[in-house]
């Protein structure tokens, strides 16, 4: 039996049964707190309700878990991007306007997994609440809109794994990932000499950019980049920025301590002893998951910095005592995502099993060259149409050309404005594509004006539009994963603690590691069935179990 839960009065929650086709099967009951409609409904199967965010971190405080979900907001942000209304208001309160032709309202600010905020006698009522009803008029439009889809099985599939990432998320945030605030403590002390009072540099970075300025004859500042430039110039060096990557060629002195100050400085700013203490309590860091926060559905955020932590910060990460990290770090997940959403033979047959892909593809198509295979594969799918990249993609259209022409379709379509699916039917927006952070494509300027700039735009929606339809499907294969490992781990004490891309850390105790990188398997198998059938691609994970995280690479 299916639940729909909905806010009640006086902060309590209402709730109705609901058959498995959505109608009502039941009246609806009123319960002081979630736990309570929980504890009265035990054999509920899934939860229908307005919001993870809202009502699944108390359930958690009280040492709840539900099964299933289906996250109203969730699904309404899915639904109006395949409709091609991308990034409208998907609140409850905004569907409900919308079914009912009246003015839709601005999503409110995104809640947080940390739980509902505290409230005071002063917070005002909403203007117009939404029940039961409203939920339960919603989730019918919402079955009724995928219904009505193309692939309504494959959309069906994206609403429940983005409803199960929302519950892994919350479930993450609750756990923590394990963090050993004295030796993050300890390592900044070693990297950057001690902490000083006031805001002052550490003492390291102090030393560096005295080094800098000894090495251009004069005070230069290494955190303002226009200055470094300004100063590389004045000494007959001609860089654009002071990016790694133009610098380490450059022959200069300052080049060195330059490059390790802005390496400490990262550090400091990002993840120093300001962020030691705002986001590590208790042992635990608790960043707030963000599911589907970029538009190919890869998680962001809010703060914190979680999907990107540095390696030298990776040994506080420290398993408690007794337990372990299993670390599973997934192996060329989007090419062999290319392999199996493609269809093409050749390439699956080069993904089917846990050997490195890019050494399979050489053995098939470059004559043994790894770095070659690699280049062709990862310039297909990022839409690299120059140099080496370039000559080697004409051997990989030649030998996989179903795969290449799956990439090159959604590039046309990209440049000429139509929108763009993912396996499952996560949408790219046409007009917002090229704008996206995450694509990271330039505007240029061609030099011919408004008709150039309007074709590198289209060029860029392009080489965006190439790279989502792998990235967006590898999303959602790593949706089902999680979902599928969050089963596999029923019944253990195990917890999935980190995910990020492509790898998922799970703590638990020492004696059920091995089951856990079982568990690891059986899920990457189950999610390769459900989203792709039976496909020959094997999706293989590099598994390590370790105490600490750096020692798992």
């Amino acid at each position: 039996m299916h639940w729909a839960m909905a806010d009640g009065p006086h902060g309590g929650v209402t709730v109705r049964p609901v058959d498995p086709d959505g109608t009502p099967a039941g009246p609806p009951h009123t319960y002081p707190h979630p736990a309570d409609a929980l504890r009265h409904h035990p054999t509920a199967d899934r939860w229908i309700w307005p919001s993870t965010a809202a009502f699944y971190p108390r359930l958690l405080d009280a040492g709840i878990t539900v099964p299933r979900c289906h996250d109203i907001e969730a699904g309404e942000a899915i639904l109006l991007g395949h409709e091609g209304m991308w990034g409208l208001p998907r609140s409850l309160a905004a569907a409900c306007a919308r079914l009912r032709g009246l003015p839709v309202p601005d999503d409110p600010p995104p809640r947080s997994f940390g739980g509902e905020p505290e409230s005071t006698l002063f917070d005002p009522e909403p203007a117009t609440p939404h029940g039961i009803d409203d939920v339960l008029a919603v989730h019918a439009a919402q079955r009724d809109r995928i219904a009505a889809s193309a692939a309504p099985h494959r959309l069906r599939l994206l609403l429940a794994a983005e409803s199960a990432g929302m519950l892994v998320a919350a479930e993450m945030h609750r756990a923590g990932l394990p963090w050993r605030a004295d030796v993050h403590d300890a390592l900044l002390t070693e990297l950057l000499g001690g902490r000083y009072p006031g805001g002052l540099e550490p003492p390291r970075l102090a030393e560096l950019a005295d080094d800098v300025s000894r090495a251009f004859g004069e005070r230069v500042r290494p955190d303002l980049p226009a200055e470094v430039v300004r100063a590389f110039r004045k000494a007959g060096v001609r860089v654009t920025s002071t990016r790694k990557w133009e610098l380490q060629d450059v022959d200069h002195p300052a080049v060195a301590p330059l490059l390790e100050y802005k390496k400490l400085y990262r550090l400091h700013t990002a993840h120093g002893w300001s962020w030691l203490q705002t986001w590590v309590h208790d042992g635990r860091f608790r960043p707030e998951y963000l599911p589907g926060g970029a538009m190919s559905g890869r998680w962001t955020t809010h703060g914190g910095g979680a999907l990107q932590i540095p390696r030298v910060v990776r040994r506080a990460v420290v398993a408690d005592e007794g337990w372990r990290l299993v670390v599973a770090d997934a192996d060329q997940m989007e090419p062999r995502v290319l392999a199996a959403v493609s269809g093409d033979p050749g390439l699956m047959a080069a993904a089917d099993g846990t050997r490195d892909l890019y050494e399979a593809l050489a053995d098939r198509a470059f004559a043994g060259g790894r770095a070659e295979a690699k280049l062709a594969l990862l310039g297909a799918i990022y839409g690299q149409t120059s140099g080496d990249a370039l000559k080697y993609l004409a051997d990989l259209r030649r030998r996989f050309p179903a795969a290449v022409a799956y990439v090159d379709e959604a590039a046309r379509a990209g440049e000429e404005g139509r929108l763009v699916r993912s396996h499952l039917g996560r949408t790219c927006a046409p007009s917002e594509a090229a704008d996206d952070g995450e694509a990271g494509l330039p505007q240029e300027d061609d030099g011919g004006g408004a008709s150039a700039r309007g074709g590198a735009a289209a060029r860029a929606r392009g080489r965006f539009a190439r790279n989502f339809v792998v990235q967006a499907s590898a999303a959602e294969w790593a949706l089902c994963l999680l979902a599928a490992l969050r089963q596999e781990l029923a019944g253990m004490r195990a917890e999935l603690v980190f995910f990020q891309h492509d790898e998922v850390i799970v703590h638990c105790p020492r004696e059920e590691a091995p089951a856990v990188a079982k568990a690891l398997t059986a899920a990457s198998a189950r999610a390769g069935e459900v989203m792709f059938g039976d496909t020959p691609v094997v999706f293989s994970f590099t598994t390590a179990v370790v105490e600490c995280y750096a020692d798992a690479k």
